[in-house]
This record gives C-alpha cells, sequence and structure tokens, in this order.
C-alpha cells in the first residue's frame, strides 16, 4: 500500500488516545482525525469523487485541513491545497488548470470560492471547524482503508510561480510526500511520538504541509495549529502546549525575538527549530539560540522538491548561513550556463537536483516540465556556491521570484493586474529589501500623460483583484521604464526610490 493516507491509519492504530491535532482548547486524536478523515473520504466518494479526481483546499490552519486532506486521500483524490487570501478570478484559474472535482472551503472564503467557479463544474463546499456540515456533503459509507494508488501516483498537486506565464502546478506523488516527510521527521528534527510541533506555517505550503503535517502523522507527535501567525500568540503557545519543535521562516523567528513578551516567556520546553523559506540573517539566528536557548537548524527547498533538498542536520556540523548538504536520498549539484558542473570551492552556479523527494512533473504542462527537468536533474533557478564539504550557500537567485515573508510571489502576475488599471501605461514589480518580510512588494508605474490618478488609488485597484500578500506596497511613479534594445522592460535596473 503506497497511498500517503496508510501512515493516518497506522499511527492511529498505534496510539490511538494520542493527541493528534490541537487548536487552543479543540482537540482531536489520531483515532478521531482518522474517523473523520474516513466520513470524509465516504461522503467525497457519494458525491461523486473518483480516484485520481481533484479536490481543492481553501482553509486555515483549523483541524478540518489534515481531515479533509486525509479524507481526500484515503478516498483515492489527488488534494489541491490554495492560499484562502486569493481572489476570484486567481481562484478560477487554479479551479480550471487542476479541474477540481470539489472545493472545501472555510466560511470567510465562500463568496470568493462561489465567484470563481461560477463558469467551471468545480462543487464548492464550506467548511465547518472539522469539515461540512452533513446538509452541505451529505454522509456515505466510511472509507477507512485507503484506496490503492501507485508509489509515483500524484497526491498533492501545489501551484508555484515561475519567472514566465502563469502559475504551474508542481505533481507530488506519495512516495514524493512519504520519504520527504520521513527524512524531515527523523533524519533532520529526529522526532518521535514525544514531540509538540509548532504548527503556524500554513498548511497548504509545502513547508507546513510536509515538515509540519504529514511528519507529524508519520511518527504520532501533535500538532499545535496557530490560524494566523502572531509572535505573541505564537510564544504563548510554546509555553502552553509545552511545544518542542518549531518550524517557521525567518520573518517569524525576527518577529519572535522582538517582541515583548520573549523575555517574560517559558520556552525551556523547544529542543529544535528549524528555518527555510528564504535565508536566515546570521544575527538574527544567533541572538534567537542565545535568547531561547534551542537549535535552529537552516534548510532549503522547493514545492517541486517535496519540499525539503538540503538541511543543516543535528548529527553533523552546522554552518550558519548556508542551507546545509543534500539530505538522504536527493543529490545536488551545481551547474554552470551550459550545463556543464562547477566543483566545489569553484565559484557560483545554479542548483540542480536529483532525488526521490522531485515530481513528477508540472500539471499538464510538458514543455515546463522537459525544461525544468532536461536530463533528470531539476534546474531551481536558484545560484549558490559549495564547499568541500558539501555545505551550499545561496548568493542570489536567477529568477525573478520574490520571497515575502516566507510566500512566493511573482512579478508578471501582479504587474498583469497592474496594467488592467487603464491609466498604467507601463510598470514593473521587483522585491525590495525590508527587515521584517525579507523582501517587499515594489511597483514602478508609468501613468498616461492625462491621469489624475494617483499611487494610493493604483495600489488600493491592486490590492482589491488580488491576494493581501501579494499587492506592492511600495509604489512610485516613473517617466518611463528602462529597456533592453528589443524594447523589453529591464527589471533589474529598475530603481528604487529612497523614499519609496
Amino acid at each position: 500500500m503506497t497511498n500517503l493516507a496508510s501512515n493516518l491509519v497506522s499511527t492511529a492504530q498505534r496510539d490511538p488516545d494520542g493527541v493528534a491535532i490541537k487548536l487552543d482548547d479543540a482537540e482531536l486524536t489520531w483515532s478521531q482525525l482518522h474517523g473523520l478523515a474516513a466520513k470524509a473520504a465516504g461522503a467525497m466518494k457519494k458525491a461523486g469523487l473518483e480516484p485520481g479526481d481533484r479536490v481543492a483546499l481553501i482553509l486555515p490552519n483549523v483541524p478540518a485541513f489534515p481531515v479533509l486532506l486525509y479524507g481526500a486521500l484515503l478516498a483515492g483524490g489527488t488534494v489541491v491545497p490554495m492560499n484562502p487570501l486569493l481572489k476570484a478570478g486567481e481562484i478560477e484559474y487554479f479551479f480550471s488548470d487542476s479541474g477540481a472535482k470539489l472545493a472545501f472551503v472555510w466560511g470567510d472564503f465562500v463568496s470568493e470560492a462561489v465567484a470563481g467557479a461560477e463558469s467551471l463544474d468545480t462543487k464548492v463546499i464550506q467548511s465547518g471547524p472539522v469539515g461540512p456540515s452533513d446538509e452541505d456533503l451529505p454522509p456515505g459509507e466510511a472509507i477507512a482503508t485507503p484506496v490503492e494508488r501507485a508509489a509515483d501516483d500524484t497526491a498533492v498537486i501545489l501551484y508555484t510561480s515561475g519567472t514566465t506565464g502563469r502559475p504551474k502546478g508542481a505533481e507530488l506523488t506519495h512516495q514524493n510526500l512519504d520519504l520527504n516527510a520521513q527524512r524531515s521527521s527523523q533524519d533532520i528534527m529526529e522526532m518521535s511520538s514525544d514531540d509538540v510541533i509548532m504548527g503556524c506555517l500554513p498548511l497548504f505550503h509545502v513547508f507546513g504541509l510536509t515538515c509540519g503535517l504529514n511528519a507529524a502523522v508519520r511518527v504520532g507527535a501533535t500538532l499545535t495549529l496557530i490560524p494566523r501567525f502572531d509572535p505573541a500568540k505564537a510564544l504563548q503557545v510554546v509555553e502552553r502546549d509545552k511545544v518542542t519543535i518549531f518550524q517557521g521562516v525567518p520573518t517569524m523567528y525576527g518577529a519572535m525575538l522582538g517582541h515583548p513578551d520573549a523575555d517574560s516567556t517559558d520556552v525551556s520546553s523547544l529542543r529544535t527549530c528549524v528555518s527555510g523559506g528564504s535565508a536566515l540573517p546570521e544575527d538574527t539566528l544567533r541572538r534567537f539560540e542565545e535568547k531561547f536557548g534551542t537549535q535552529i537548524l537552516e534548510g532549503y527547498g522547493l514545492s517541486e522538491t517535496s519540499p525539503v533538498a538540503s538541511f543543516n542536520m543535528p548529527d553533523k556540523p552546522t554552518k550558519p548561513g548556508t542551507i546545509g548538504r543534500a539530505i538522504p536520498g536527493c543529490e545536488m549539484k551545481l551547474i554552470d550556463a551550459d550545463g556543464n558542473d562547477v566543483p566545489p570551492g569553484d565559484g557560483v552556479g545554479e542548483i540542480a537536483i536529483r532525488g526521490d523527494n522531485v515530481m513528477k512533473g508540472y500539471w499538464n504542462k510538458p514543455e515546463a516540465t522537459a525544461e525544468s527537468i532536461p536530463d533528470g536533474w531539476f534546474r531551481t533557478g536558484d545560484l549558490a556556491t559549495v564547499d568541500e564539504d558539501g555545505y551550499y550557500t545561496i548568493v542570489d537567485r536567477k529568477k525573478d521570484l520574490i520571497i515575502r515573508g516566507g510566500m512566493n510571489v511573482y512579478p508578471r502576475e501582479v504587474e498583469e493586474v497592474l496594467y488592467s488599471h487603464p491609466d498604467v501605461v507601463e510598470c514593473a514589480v521587483v522585491g525590495v529589501p525590508d527587515d521584517a518580510m525579507g523582501e517587499e512588494i515594489g511597483a514602478a508605474v508609468s501613468l498616461a500623460p492625462d491621469s489624475d490618478t494617483s499611487l494610493d488609488e493604483i495600489q488600493a485597484y491592486v490590492k482589491d483583484r488580488i491576494a493581501a500578500y501579494k499587492y506592492p506596497r511600495k509604489i512610485w511613479a516613473m517617466d518611463e521604464l528602462p529597456k533592453g534594445p528589443t524594447g523589453k522592460i529591464l527589471r533589474r535596473e529598475v530603481s528604487v526610490p529612497a523614499d519609496a
């Protein structure tokens, strides 16, 4: 049996009364989580779900997420996790491209999802704290034993932004996710059923999904959820639930470190912290470890690699500022522009990855798959150096991707919204260094000569039409944007005014 949901069945049999999921005072044991997921699976099948059909989830970090994720997997479905902050136009694209048959949506986001599904066959179903009501999704016969799936069948489609085109769906197989959860839990975090994991990373994101939820399910650890990250709440939950493993992006570590409650909160239960999503400043790492008496292990990965590819692992020396070494089952190397290997200590190259963590491909995009994995090695677009010990250090991004607080933002997607405003003649969206978020979204715009529209109005226009984390916080006007000989706007030559 290779269905990823087999891990939930095994853990529920081994430790039925152990706490699986916690959200403040609400708790689900492993037997309860399995039972609710089995019920959801039966209801999905009754609603017409066949093995391989796509099920979208638009949910915050609430118990319904693991219930419905594992319910869909038990039924043999393929899950499409989506950011709850997406707007109707973005949702329409995700539903349409994935061919989602069902979409389970938290109440606050139902109106956007319904609008997004208006011209499609996707059935939108509202979910409560542990799943939909029997009225919204009539029950069928529970499916407690996972539907048989092959190791290379697609379990999850995660949409990821590149440098060209619209977001692409990375197909992660049951084997991809199972092995990466195993390596995350055992090789990196040395996790056991005695651990309590902080679940403040969004579960719709590959980091939280694999290293948080799937890893916890595999070993029977408790995942304590925070629907939306807040440093005061995070500190409170660490103390209250005696959290032993904290997983976060650099902005979370900085926010907790600088919070007034940091000195008065008892965080002595913390054993291991892991950081990913973007580079963790060495100063933040050292100060956090000193203040909280714990170790931060920094690593690297992408949606296309399930996600973990490299990490500073606890059984080997750590090197602050690096993303560590390739994990078991994964190979990494650097290549130059011609695809030739760049030896350790011989300068900068693009990271290429091969292993059982690399995706099956991009959903319905064979050309994009062939371009990114031309010879069995996945081209990441990230530039790095590697030392003689095999530790990699990211030096730049080949792609134009902006990472704001650990969330990927694709510039062209924001530019398309800007260009839809009648007064915008030219625009370029770029990353602006920011102490709090790592990078902020910046937009340079050239307005029509007769326009009396203010930049604040342009900003509000974009904000209304795109997910909140994507709209440009910094916006400035330029008479004309820098261009190359063909007339292409050159983002790399856009300068950010000091007062932007």
